[in-house]
């Protein structure tokens, strides 16, 4: 299991997969600005791994100035209902882990360990 969470979970695999899943076929300047959190770099990166992956598939457009496309794979799209099931789970649930939160941080999130509060002998 842990190998598959590693693919298909790592921090900005989903929001790339699902973004191709559901908007189609993307150039990269496209794909970032729906996923504006993300820089450059890490979408390379990611774009890069996913392709390798054979989740994400890149066509290269020899024009001038080149194009570069990529779109989600038969492989990628296969994960379609698995973010359709968690989607399905967030609006669900979300605001069950929030208020478990809530009510964590007030029960706990004001103390301190002993431990932590007192001062080191070495002071």
């Amino acid at each position: 299991m842990a190998p598959v969470v590693d693919i298909v979970f790592s921090r900005w695999t989903t929001p790339i997969l699902w973004t191709l899943n559901y908007q189609g076929r993307q150039r990269f300047v496209e794909l970032q600005r729906r996923i504006n959190t993300i820089t450059p770099k890490v979408l390379t990166q990611r774009l890069r791994q996913l392709e390798r992956d054979g989740l994400v598939v890149r066509t290269y457009h020899p024009e001038v100035p080149p194009r570069v496309e990529y779109e989600i794979s038969n492989l990628g799209r296969s994960l379609a209902p698995l973010f359709a099931h968690l989607a399905g789970w967030a609006t669900s649930h979300l605001d069950d882990v929030e208020q478990a939160r809530r009510t964590y941080d007030m029960n706990s999130g004001a103390t301190v360990p002993a431990a932590l509060s007192t001062p080191s002998a070495s002071g």
